[in-house]
Formats: C-alpha cells, structure tokens, sequence
C-alpha cells in the first residue's frame, strides 16, 4: 500500500486520482506531480514501485505546503482576520456566509438548522 504524506492511498485507484485523497491536492495538481515526477496517470496504485512512490513524494514537497501545514496556514489566516476585526473576520466569527452570499432565504449550510419560533398557545374556547 502506498503511504504518501501520512495518506494510504487507496490500491485500486489510478494514482491520478488517488493523490487527490491527500488534503490540498486536487486533479490539476496531481497531474502537474505526476508529469514532473515522470510517472502515468493511469497506473494503479498496487503497480507502482518503491521507486515511484519516492518520487512522488519528493514532487509534493517540492510543490508546497498540504495536509497539517496547509490546514494550520488556512486556520491560522481565518483567525487573523477575526482578530483584526475585518469584514470577512466578523462573518466567519458569527459564522455567516464570507463571501458575498444572500442571507435572507438560503445560506441553511453555513447558518445550520432553523431556529423554530415558540408560539403561545392559544386559549381554548370556553363552552
């Protein structure tokens, strides 16, 4: 099973598509990692070897920041936008859409479920 930045990348799979298991890798990505380390896109992932495993290792670390230090980088620019008390800091502090979104009618994922509204009961008739 090929380990690739604390990944298992699935066996089955194309390794064109596998690397886009790892946080920060998409398609475009992975296919520039691939063409730079030397490797097809359509190899699977249980037929590649030590060697080409290694490789594509290398050409993420040459290709920059993913997993840990990507999150760590993105988490640490929403915090420093709250702290500076930007815009976009209030909206991800209220946890409202940041970028420009409607709020009156949508927005259900960022807002998470309705608040239902409690209504007094109405007074039976008398009878």
């Amino acid at each position: 099973m090929a380990r690739i930045a604390g990944i298992d990348l699935p066996r089955q799979k194309r390794i064109g598509i596998a690397l886009t298991y790892i946080y920060g890798i998409g398609v475009a990505r992975s296919n520039s990692i691939l063409k730079k380390s030397g490797i097809d896109v359509a190899v699977r992932v249980k037929d590649l070897s030590e060697e080409e495993v290694s490789k594509i290792a290398k050409a993420i670390e040459a290709e920059g920041s993913i997993e840990g230090d990507l999150r760590k980088e993105i988490a640490m620019n929403i915090k420093r936008l709250m702290e500076v008390g930007s815009y976009r800091g209030m909206r991800h502090r209220r946890s409202l859409p940041v970028r420009g979104q409607r709020t009156h009618t949508n927005a259900r994922t960022r807002k998470g479920p309705r608040r239902s509204l409690i209504r007094p009961k109405a007074a039976a008739p008398k009878a």
